[in-house]
């Protein structure tokens, strides 16, 4: 017993001598190198996909609603964008944007930009305060009437309980 274990650690450091060995890793670089090159990766075709091409029709009607609970004291706005030419398969999409993100006016830090954007219309922002806004159920409403094509989305801020 005592002999096989011998021999075997023997044999494994005779294989571990072989395999750190120069020889052997030269060996090995010099398969690799060749396997890469016999292998070597064929460009794919760029394929184009076109843009699609959609005449804008200006902007979407609106209507904006500022509220205040009178309980609480709590402001929200309600938002109604009317998208009658919309195409039946799109449905607009709305975003909140800080004054830090857009391009178009010098960056103010107490307004933040509410977009709603649907083809073939031209997205339109709103400059609201920048406060946060509450995403509670039923603080937070959004909703697409595919019949009356007419996009509501109403939010309430939170109420700064150090101002009251």
């Amino acid at each position: 017993m005592i002999q096989n274990r011998q021999f075997t650690l023997r044999l494994l450091g005779s294989y571990l001598a072989h395999t750190q060995g120069k020889k052997h890793q030269a060996n090995l670089a010099r398969r690799l190198a060749k396997e890469a090159k016999d292998t070597m990766v064929v460009p794919q075709p760029k394929i184009k996909v076109p843009k699609k091409r959609l005449v804008k029709i200006g902007r979407p009607g609106y209507r904006v609603v500022k509220q205040k609970e009178p309980e609480t004291g709590q402001k929200s706005l309600l938002f109604e964008i009317d998208f009658a030419e919309i195409d039946p398969t799109i449905a607009p999409k709305h975003r909140i944007m800080s004054s830090f993100e857009q391009k178009v006016e010098p960056p103010d830090g107490k307004y933040q930009y509410l977009l709603f954007a649907a083809d073939p219309y031209d997205t339109i922002a709103f400059k609201i305060p920048n406060m946060e806004i509450e995403k509670k159920e039923g603080k937070y409403y959004c909703k697409w009437d595919k019949e009356k094509k007419v996009y509501t989305l109403q939010l309430y801020f939170k109420v700064n309980k150090a101002l009251l």
